[in-house]
């Protein structure tokens, strides 16, 4: 097994899964709700009987207190395809071990399409840093799995992230409606990623946030004299910390809820993902709640 397949997180995301909250539009007959009708399987509406329909299908019992000819209409299941996007840009290279950003958020791709491909809905991945650095057109075979995998071990961060405008190009690019999971620490300006998510969702798609950060981003816990190296273009900077942490807190608590109000106000999940956290406890909390909301 790849090593970006872990028998723990697999074994707890798979017996959960990851059901399509919304109207997704499928190939074949699958788990998720379609926006075509059909004489499938669930009940949704009556329409009038026009010549040319089966009158298999027509409500005999109807007809009997209208004297309407109607039919019944059900609404088909159908399998959804999954837009992976992956952050590969250098900004994800803080960290050391299981902390590393890219190597918290190769592990959730890889559990997510695996998750994904074995409940037989479609995966495609895409890299990104300014530009794609790879991209996997979408599969639900069981193959597609060892290819992910291999591509992310192949991922190694470069160049800066240009997250907007390539989410644009997404939206312009996918003709059918899915579910799109962004998997990124976002360190950039918030407008244009905001604005490109809109667009998805005005696609139609579901779009999901995994927000990957550290928890030194989050806390900045430094202290003494720390030389800081600028992993996107910054000049290095020596300074104190302790100096800095009272306005630089103030920063990064503004910045994570204008990020999570901008997500809720267009629809998106938002999932922070601490890479301080195992990852099978943080996807298996987000799976509880989609089951959960799904219920309402």
């Amino acid at each position: 097994m790849p090593s970006y397949l872990d028998p723990q997180i697999l074994a707890r995301a798979e017996a959960l899964g990851m059901k399509a909250r919304q109207v997704v539009e499928g190939l074949r007959v699958g788990d998720h709700k379609s926006p075509f009708k059909g004489f499938s399987v669930e009940f949704v509406q009556h329409r009038e009987y026009v010549p040319g329909d089966d009158i298999r299908h027509i409500d005999w019992k109807g007809y009997g207190r209208s004297e309407r000819y109607t039919i019944k209409q059900y609404e088909q299941e159908t399998n959804f395809l999954c837009h992976l996007l992956l952050d590969g840009s250098n900004s994800m290279r803080y960290g050391r071990g299981g902390t590393n950003k890219l190597e918290y958020a190769k592990l959730l791709a890889a559990s997510v399409a695996y998750m994904t491909i074995r409940q037989r809905d479609s995966v495609s991945l895409r890299v990104f840093n300014t530009a794609w650095a790879a991209e996997l057109p979408a599969s639900s075979s069981l193959a597609h799995i060892n290819a992910i995998a291999h591509t992310l071990e192949d991922t190694q961060p470069r160049d800066r992230t240009s997250i907007g405008p390539l989410l644009d190009e997404v939206a312009d690019r996918i003709a059918r409606r899915g579910i799109v999971c962004l998997i990124s620490d976002c360190l950039e300006d918030l407008d244009p990623i905001l604005a490109a998510l809109r667009h998805l969702r005005f696609r139609g798609h579901e779009v999901i946030l995994f927000h990957v950060l550290h928890p030194d981003e989050v806390q900045f816990p430094l202290d003494g004299n720390v030389r800081f190296i600028g992993l996107e273009g910054f000049e290095e900077r020596m300074t104190r910390p302790h100096l800095l942490r009272p306005a630089y807190l103030r920063i990064v608590k503004k910045y994570l809820a204008d990020i999570q109000r901008g997500c809720d106000g267009s629809g998106v999940d938002y999932v922070r993902m601490m890479t301080d956290r195992p990852l099978d406890v943080a996807l298996s909390e987000y799976l509880v709640r989609r089951l959960q909301m799904g219920r309402r």
